[in-house]
């Protein structure tokens, strides 16, 4: 299938299929989002123990005393809430 001469918006190439549908031919890394994402990380993460500074001792404490099966259980439960919130996130915005 032949494809009509790529055209460029935003820094990207555009190309155009005969039937019209036009998609970007870019394959770059950007690094701009992937710093937004890990300081969005690092701001979630540091959250609960600037706000809760006192708690957070006890808090990891009580982790600390859960079985491994249940800790792995929590991670797998935050994982999969992450990539349905990615999911969703490309979805609709």
């Amino acid at each position: 299938m032949d494809f009509l001469p790529p055209a460029r918006r935003g820094g990207r190439e555009v190309w155009t299929k005969p039937e019209g549908k036009r998609y970007l031919q870019d394959m770059t890394f950007d690094v701009q989002l992937l710093l937004a994402a890990l300081g969005l990380a690092l701001i979630l993460e540091g959250m609960p123990y600037f706000l809760w500074s006192e708690k957070m001792p006890e808090y990891l404490r009580f982790l600390a005393e859960r079985p491994p099966s249940t800790l792995r259980k929590m991670g797998l439960a935050a994982i999969i809430a992450g990539l349905v919130f990615l999911a969703l996130a490309r979805r609709f915005f």
